[in-house]
């Protein structure tokens, strides 16, 4: 493993969405992370529907081995696993995990160092701690949700990356390495309750600030950063695709009035709330006079700030994204590589020891593996 945690032990205990994202991040940079799966096999992917034979590219990077948490011995070889670990990351409900007897008193009984990550959509209490939900549930509660759409229209979800990822995923490993770095000063481990309607919330602190500071109106698709304003805008092209326009500073909208080859003077000034909904007719009727290939031309080298809206399928081809690599294609599946960049020790995306390797580096005896597997407690032949 290369990266910059390497050396970082991490226990999963293998959940959907958010908490494998937090834990392809940290393996991405090089934490030694092992992944505990049902018995049956690896979890699925977007809410287990990864298609058959396809991989579930949220499980990269890190070996996995399927175990039976339900079993005493399937118990006992996570807290094992646990008093090596320095990290453990699970995102069940509430209280699954004590009833597992796998619970952070349990395993700082074996690793008073551990940290303990858990990843939930409401958090560990609260009144709505032990229901279920999904991203769209998480974002509607937080305020993240109820801004984004058009003036007039509902709401639209942004697909699950604003809880499920931004909020839970990327949240959870932030938070797991700063009580690690933490616990290595103190010599104790923690609890990091990382609940993905607190980290939603979280993403909304700027709208907060604006919103404080009288600049944000209480209404959807009226201001600057949510389809109001016609200099941030999507707009449709000849050839039935986009450009997404993103001109806020006055220099840029300058040069995106220039490149759409219209008279600054036929325009109402640019912050004039009164003249947008005219001037966002004007740029709609100019961008549905040329094809997408041709704005994205007309505007490179510009600084106004217009780009090509490009599908996921699409987008591992641009030029700026081959130049950067940032998309690569290990054994031909095409996905985002690791981020962020390290200068000195990049992340990569690893390929994992196979799961009878995995647990001998972590010690675990190739008999005791092979009486697990007799027994039907872990996967593999016995």
């Amino acid at each position: 493993m290369s990266g910059p945690l390497a050396g970082l032990r991490v226990v999963e205990l293998a959940g959907i969405g958010p908490a494998p994202f937090a834990c392809m991040l940290l393996a991405d940079a090089g934490a030694q992370v092992l992944r505990l799966t049902r018995p049956s096999g690896a979890v699925g992917g977007v809410r287990g529907a990864v298609a058959a034979g396809a991989a579930d590219l949220l499980a990269r990077s890190r070996p996995a081995i399927g175990v039976d948490l339900k079993a005493p011995e399937g118990v006992a070889l996570v807290l094992d696993l646990a008093a090596r670990a320095d990290a453990l990351v699970e995102g069940f409900r509430p209280g699954v995990t004590e009833r597992l007897g796998l619970g952070p008193d349990a395993c700082w009984a074996r690793n008073e160092r551990l940290v303990y990550g858990r990843m939930t959509g409401w958090g560990q209490e609260g009144p709505l701690a032990d229901r279920a939900g999904h991203d769209i549930d998480y974002i509607a509660v937080s305020g993240a949700l109820w801004p984004i759409g058009r003036a007039g229209d509902a709401p639209v979800p942004p697909l699950n990356l604003v809880a499920d990822f931004g909020g839970g995923g990327a949240m959870l490993a932030f938070g797991v390495l700063a009580a690690v770095l933490e616990a290595r000063t103190s010599g104790r481990g923690q609890v990091v309750d990382m609940a993905m309607v607190d980290g939603s919330a979280s993403l909304t602190t700027m709208l907060h600030s604006l919103h404080n500071a009288g600049v944000w109106e209480e209404a959807r698709g009226v201001n600057v950063l949510d389809t109001g304003a016609p200099f941030y805008e999507v707009y449709e092209t000849s050839d039935g695709r986009h450009m997404a326009v993103g001109a806020i500073e006055p220099q840029f909208y300058a040069a995106l009035v220039e490149g759409l080859g219209i008279d600054p003077a036929s325009l109402p000034p640019q912050l004039d709330r009164s003249g947008w909904p005219a001037t966002k007719r004007r740029f709609a009727e100019v961008f549905r006079s040329r094809t997408r290939s041709e704005w994205t031309a007309a505007f490179e080298g510009t600084d106004a700030c217009v780009a090509p809206v490009l599908a996921p399928w699409e987008a591992p081809d641009h030029p700026h994204n081959r130049a950067r690599a940032t998309f690569v294609a290990p054994e031909g599946a095409v996905q985002p590589g690791p981020v962020p960049r390290f200068g000195r020790t990049p992340g990569a995306v690893a390929s994992p020891a196979g799961p009878d390797e995995a647990l001998a580096a972590w010690g675990i005896e190739a008999e005791r593996l092979a009486r697990l597997r007799r027994a039907g407690i872990a996967d593999g032949p016995s």
